[in-house]
């Protein structure tokens, strides 16, 4: 008998198939199936087939399908031994264990024919989508991980057709499944091969672009060194592109993780797939890796045996190979990992401060497809928001350099579906104790093992001298960090032998370093100071002022502006340090210093007597780079902007929007670390330029660090303006973060001070966010007040007119939640046509969301509903995903006020996917709520309560209290309706009460049904 799971659950026997019976039969058929040959309890097959919230009767009912299952399946269905019913056939003959293990066989094969074979034979099993019957979260769940499953094949297989010549039929497939997943790299690159193979070069730099920009503006990275590879190698015309490749395994091209194919609307496709980010951060692999057979076996036997979380520690002392370790195991293991692998150095042993928790967690954020916004401020909910979005996915999280137990737990998962792979110089002692965390000690390489990779590291340099790559390897305390300067060393002198090396060495460390006759450090020194010799003047100094750079990295930019010579020469220079492997090449074209070799560098460097001059120059070139950037992201604020100060060095050049936020993503550690040992104006001047991208980026924690030392410079200097300047950027940055008594506070006292200075401008801006504050802590006369007097700035004084959308807009909607409607119609208009007249989509969308709510709730479906779907194209077109969640929950309130109860469960069901993925909770109340009314006008109202109780417990701290209001008095009209005359005034009259203290004219319609004056059904409770 053959039983069939990917499309509709059916079973065939040799007579044909045979009839199941009902869906909900044939979903408690492909439960058992699920886990064929594996005992399934009554308790499991009830939540599988009817989710989180069965029927009373569900367990009887279950035994009325399984006993018709077993009458017409004979023999086939038992009872299990400890309860529960057991499926019993051969998992060949199920087509998803088949599935399976067909994608074992393809990646074990040793021929790429037999491999292809494979993979076309499992591709061919799936009819359409798992379990098509089956609709509950179990089910669910399951079909999205073969969905992955699914496509990680898909993947493997484009690898082997491009392998044998395939490109021109791929073509098309690529192409439409770019468009479908706009964040795969490794997608990207076959596309970008493709492309090439069939002499469409320009196309596939195009896509390489495409690519880039959507990275950057989504999850604020760049593209992966994967794709950058392929992406020079076409630039270059690369003949090793050709499909003519060496025999061997598939290449792999790329990696995991996410882009798309032809333009399309800015940031619609990608902001429809940030949920589904998968990410692929693993550093480069190990270059002639070997040995650790023991250790790589050892974390094998781990991802094997891991019934329960697991986290294992790599430690062992600087430069003997903890990274190399874990990276290269990681590079093996990726496939096990398909939803992606995270990385993160945390930094522990560098000069600087290491990375917090915070900080790490807030990458790891934005690579799942939170936006900057959404992340929360708090260290706990930051740990609990991540371990929500990677359970239950199969990921690898690789925590590098740790240094205590403090900074590594916020960053562990929960579940067993993720590995933790941690490297320190700490033994970590607290994970082992209480997280149960696997240790795993490395010692130095094994004298056969270091001599080993020598010989591998020299090839032939090191036929002729075994026993001088003994002694050198002996002379290199077995260090892989310092073998591999070593060998570098040999390679760069032909003329002399490993011998003459290993001699000078000895030599160097018995002289300039008092050699302590098996110390590791000194090896470690004499090789340093040994190779340093060698390099020449100006790229030793390169090498100096590497270890004085404030950043734990740095580009070629950086470089040249701190040496003060040009861009080319200074990239030869690092050419040969990187050769040298003084220095690391890191993605994206970055640079960075082992630990070890930085403390090195800035005791040269301290020596050399440098002086200032460098970083004098360095911090030129930050400023005025991120004012370049800043006028291609807030070209109409550029005048608000101090000047920037002429750099006496090249600067890249942004085309657009995405370039420069990229660069001020990659910089913005370095231009905080700027300010920490500048001067006070420069501190000043950074935080005036920089603060519009921290907010849009939603680095709260930053901008409070950079707007707080700018503040310290002003009140140091006894500058007003800067003062002010400063408080109202920290105000704006408290209210992003909940912090609204500080907010206001720092607001008022920016307003007394601009007011002061006789700034009229500013005045109206930090009213406006006054305003903003005020609606928050629900006190809405105030803040409609403060709306009105930005107005007034903006209308007597013609003061920026393009500003005052905000402030129109927001008092807009303070006047529509008042009940006067005909007045916020009026300035919904005007906002709207500020919000056009100078191309600001993400106003214009939030503007065409408030005409909706106006016409809806005056009974002007149409227009309503017109407004509704311009908001969601705009907010789709901004690449806006907050503003497209409102727009939905708008659409979705419109047609359930028009009875099209389907559409509107549709459109509120997909803004409360949004809305959550971004973590925008006041709109995930707001939604709940809308959900809710939905399901009691389509006749379901016991869900209609539980979303309104649902809605309450989300925690939006003291701001938007009108919301709960409203939940509360939904509560009231459903237990009404229900029949519960008791509970129903109790929640009326706590919604009495807050509608009554915001003044709102909701509180008369409640009150009435207090008093029994007014019944309404819980629809009508708007």
């Amino acid at each position: 008998m053959e039983f069939l799971l990917l499309g509709g659950v059916e079973a065939r026997t040799a007579t044909g198939p045979v009839e199941l019976g009902p869906a909900r039969q044939q979903t408690v058929l492909a439960s058992l199936l699920v886990d064929v040959n594996r005992p399934v309890t009554v308790e499991q097959l009830v939540q599988r087939v009817w989710g989180h919230k069965p029927p009373q009767c569900a367990t009887q009912t279950l035994y009325g399908y399984v006993s018709r299952l077993r009458r017409l399946l004979p023999g086939v269905i038992a009872r299990g031994s400890g309860g529960g019913y057991v499926l019993t056939a051969d998992e060949q003959n199920v087509d998803l264990h088949r599935f399976r293990r067909l994608l074992v066989l393809a990646r074990r094969a040793e021929e790429d024919a037999q491999a292809l074979a494979l993979f076309d034979e499992a591709a061919a099993l799936w009819r359409e989508e798992p379990f098509a019957s089956a609709d509950t979260p179990w089910f669910n769940t399951a079909r999205n991980t073969l969905r992955k499953e699914r496509w990680a094949a898909e993947l493997d297989r484009n690898d082997l057709r491009l392998r044998f010549g395939e490109h021109a039929a791929l073509l098309p497939a690529l192409a439409e499944h770019c468009a479908a997943h706009p964040m795969d790299e490794r997608l990207a690159a076959q596309y970008m091969l493709a492309l090439y193979r069939c002499g469409r070069q320009a196309d596939a730099l195009a896509h390489y672009r495409h690519v880039r920009g959507i990275l950057s503006e989504e999850l604020g990275v760049d593209a992966g060194r994967d794709l950058q590879q392929l992406h020079e190698a076409i630039l270059a015309g690369d003949t090793e592109l050709s499909p003519a490749m060496r025999p061997g395994p598939a290449p792999a091209l790329v990696s995991a993780a996410a882009p798309a194919p032809a333009p399309v609307s800015p940031g619609m496709g990608a902001a429809a797939d940030r949920a589904g980010a998968i990410p692929s951060h693993l550093p480069l692999d190990v270059r002639g890796f070997v040995g650790r057979n023991a250790e790589l076996d050892e974390l094998d036997g781990l991802l094997s045996a891991g019934s329960t979380a697991v986290i294992a520690i790599v430690v062992g002392t600087a430069g003997v190979g903890k990274t190399a370790l874990a990276v290269r195991w990681a590079h093996l293991m990726r496939d096990r990992f398909p939803d992606g692998q995270l990385y993160v150095d945390l930094r522990g042993y560098g000069p600087d401060a290491p990375v917090s928790a915070a900080d790490a967690l807030a990458g790891f954020l934005r690579a799942l497809g939170l936006d900057g916004a959404a992340i929360p401020e708090d260290l706990a909910e930051r740990a609990a928001r991540f371990r929500s979005l990677v359970s239950g996915r199969r990921m690898l999280v690789l925590l590098d350099n740790a240094r205590t137990v403090d900074q590594v737990r916020p960053m562990l998962p929960a579940g067993v579906s993720c590995f933790t792979l941690v490297t320190s110089r700490d033994s970590l002692a607290g994970l082992v104790a209480r997280e149960g965390a696997h240790r795993i000690g490395l010692d130095r390489l094994p004298q056969a093992d270091a001599a080993g990779l020598l010989r591998t590291l020299l090839g032939a340099y090191a036929d002729t001298e075994q026993a001088a790559i003994d002694s050198l390897a002996e002379r290199c305390a077995r260090l892989p960090l310092v073998l591999r300067i070593a060998a570098e060393l040999v390679r760069s002198r032909p003329a002399r032998t490993v011998a003459d090396l290993a001699e000078e060495l000895a030599e160097q460390a018995a002289l300039d370093l008092l050699d302590v006759e098996g110390d590791p450090q000194t090896a470690v020194r004499a090789v340093f100071s040994w190779s340093y010799q060698q390099l020449s003047p100006p790229v030793a100094r390169t090498f100096r002022l590497l270890g004085v750079h404030p950043g734990h990295d740095t580009d070629a930019y950086a470089v040249a502006a701190m040496t003060g010579t040009g861009l080319r020469d200074t990239r030869k220079a690092l050419d040969v340090l990187v050769r040298a492997h003084l220095v690391e090449q890191t993605p994206g074209g970055r640079y960075q210093l082992h630990d070890l070799l930085r403390v090195y560098a800035t005791e040269l460097a301290e020596t050399a007597g440098d002086g200032k001059g460098p970083l004098n120059r360095l911090f030129a070139y930050y400023l005025a780079t991120a004012s370049a950037a800043m006028d291609a992201i807030a070209p109409h604020e550029a005048e608000r902007r101090p000047e920037a100060p002429a750099a006496d060095a090249e600067t890249p050049a942004f085309g657009d929007y995405h370039a420069a936020f990229g660069w001020l993503d990659s910089e913005r550690a370095h231009l905080l670390a700027a300010t920490q040992h500048a001067e006070p104006d420069y501190v000043i001047r950074m935080s005036d330029t920089v603060w519009r991208y921290l907010n849009i980026g939603g680095f709260h924690d930053d901008a409070m660090v950079l707007h707080t030392r700018a503040l310290h410079a002003a009140e140091a200097l006894g500058d007003i303006k800067a003062e002010a300047n400063a408080r109202r950027v920290l105000g704006a940055a408290a209210l992003r973060t909940g912090a609204l008594s500080p907010a206001i506070d720092h607001l008022e006292r920016a307003l007394a001070l601009y007011r002061q200075v006789g700034d009229r401008s500013l005045q109206a801006a930090t009213l406006n966010n006054l305003g903003v504050g005020n609606w928050r802590q629900s006190n809405l006369s105030a803040a409609a007040d403060c709306f009105r007097q930005a107005l007034t700035l903006y209308e007597e004084y013609s003061v920026h007119q393009r500003l005052r959308a905000p402030a129109t807009n927001n008092l807009a909607r303070i006047l529509h939640i008042l009940g006067r409607s005909d007045e916020a119609l009026e300035l919904f208009e005007q906002a709207l046509a500020i919000a056009r007249e100078n191309g600001n989509q993400a106003s214009e969308s939030n503007t065409l969301c408030g005409l909706a709510d106006v016409n809806a709730a005056a009974g002007r479906h149409r227009e309503a509903l017109d407004y509704a779907h311009r908001a969601l194209v705009t907010a789709r077109n901004a690449g806006h995903r907050s503003l497209e969640g409102t727009a939905m929950r708008t659409l979705g309130v419109v047609h359930r006020r028009q009875g099209d109860h389907e559409s509107a469960l549709r459109h509120l069901d997909t803004a409360l996917q949004i809305s959550r993925d971004v973590g925008d909770l006041e709109e995930v109340m707001a939604t709940l709520s809308a959900l809710a009314e939905a399901h009691d006008a389509a006749g379901d109202p016991i869900e209609a309560l539980r979303l309104h109780e649902e809605a309450l417990t989300v925690d939006v701290g003291s701001a938007q209290r009108d919301l709960r209001a409203h939940a509360l008095a939904g509560i009231g009209d459903l237990h009404s309706a229900l029949g519960d005359r008791e509970a129903s005034r109790e929640f009326w009259h706590q919604a009495l009460v807050i509608y009554r203290e915001l003044g709102m004219p909701q509180a008369d319609d409640v009150e009435a049904r207090v008093n029994g004056r007014h019944s309404p059904s819980a629809a009508s409770a708007v």
